[in-house]
């Protein structure tokens, strides 16, 4: 193939003066460099090969990729030939190339995809940073937990602090066992006063179809109804104590709680770095290690901040929660005592006081059924 390229080549660029003789070609070191290299790139059994035409084409589509270079080439000698001066950083592939990637607007598209890779690959960095930063504070809270339960490790402790956390965690350990049986006594109280208005409309019925025994019929009728209504009175004092329990238990206390957690998670991040300053400070001093010194003393005073300013969050909490739940506890106790006292003294004048007094609203009789709309 590249002795037909060489014989066509000279065919072609054979120059003929006016009179038929033939001219001579000007004398040029770069032009015997391209025929040269026309040579040198002739068929290779170890070249790669460009497969032209679709899938399951004749064999005489595939063109070996030296002979594309060697046209290239070619197209040069042809312009040096007709006397076409070329710029020497500029060839015939060079100018395919150009022709072929320069289009209109490929600058701005370039640009634009050039600003968002780099967005992308802020974006990248700086997770990459995040999961390092967490990594090596993982690694070293870590470190400091375990060196704390076996001994070796010292730990920052505030006696007075811990000991109301103490306090505090042992308060709500028995306060949900008091919201627990609280509300067990309602369900259990509920299904009672159900009873005895199941029993109490028993009664009427038979009132109205015993006749000899109408008189008795009535008077259970009657008293089980005075009972059912007391028992509601009595059951919306209990649900509003169950609710102010489980408020103060589930929410306010748990709300403490979760503070005292983040103080414990910065009082132990606040002790590692402690920890690896002080084996930084022990060890060599060359300008290296006071780069890293520097480094984790500026990591103590961010954590020692954070630590203190969450201790002192706790202390306001634990101060807040305490003086909440004297208030809370002292209202909730004194309607539980005053409405079981004159629901089983049969005390109904003072049961509904009471319910007035602490503003107990009671629901509706089947107001906790869902409406038909509901059920459908």
């Amino acid at each position: 193939m590249a002795d037909s390229i060489m014989s066509k080549a000279a065919t072609m660029e054979i120059p003929i003066n006016s009179n038929g003789d033939t001219g001579t070609l000007p004398e040029d070191d770069s032009l015997e460099q391209d025929l040269q290299q026309v040579m040198v790139s002739g068929p290779n059994l170890n070249e790669t090969s460009i497969v032209s035409g679709g899938y399951g084409g004749p064999a005489g589509g595939i063109i070996p990729t030296s002979s594309i270079k060697g046209m290239a080439l070619l197209e040069n000698i042809r312009m040096k030939s007709r006397g076409v001066s070329l710029p020497k950083s500029q060839s015939a592939a060079g100018r395919l190339a150009l022709h072929t990637d320069q289009h209109p607007g490929s600058t701005s598209n370039h640009s634009a995809v050039n600003s968002t890779e780099e967005v992308s690959r802020g974006v990248a960095v700086e997770k990459l940073e995040g999961v390092k930063k967490w990594g090596i504070n993982t690694y070293k809270c870590t470190k400091q937990m375990f060196s704390e339960r076996f001994g070796r490790g010292s730990r920052t402790v505030d006696l007075e602090l811990e000991a109301q956390i103490d306090v505090l965690r042992d308060t709500k350990i028995k306060y949900e066992n008091i919201l627990r049986l609280a509300t067990a006594l309602t369900m259990h109280f509920q299904s009672m006063v159900q009873t005895q208005q199941a029993l109490g409309d028993t009664f009427t019925d038979l009132s109205q179809k015993s006749p000899e025994l109408q008189d008795e019929f009535g008077y259970n009728a009657e008293t089980q109804k005075l009972l059912c209504k007391n028992g509601e009175a009595l059951l919306g004092a209990i649900n509003f104590f169950v609710s102010g329990i489980n408020t103060l238990v589930n929410k306010t206390m748990e709300d403490t709680l979760m503070t005292i957690k983040l103080y414990e998670n910065a009082r132990l991040e606040f002790d590692a770095y402690r920890s690896d300053l002080e084996e930084m400070s022990l060890g060599q001093r060359d300008a290296a290690a006071m780069v890293r010194i520097e480094m984790a003393q500026h990591d103590y005073q961010v954590h020692r901040e954070k630590y203190e300013r969450l201790r002192s969050d706790v202390t306001i909490k634990l101060k807040f929660l305490e003086e909440n739940k004297v208030k809370v506890m002292h209202k909730q106790l004194l309607l539980f005592h005053n409405a079981i006292s004159a629901y089983f003294a049969g005390n109904q004048q003072q049961l509904e006081q009471t319910l007035i007094q602490f503003n107990v609203k009671l629901k509706p009789p089947g107001s906790d059924k869902p409406s038909w709309l509901e059920e459908q």
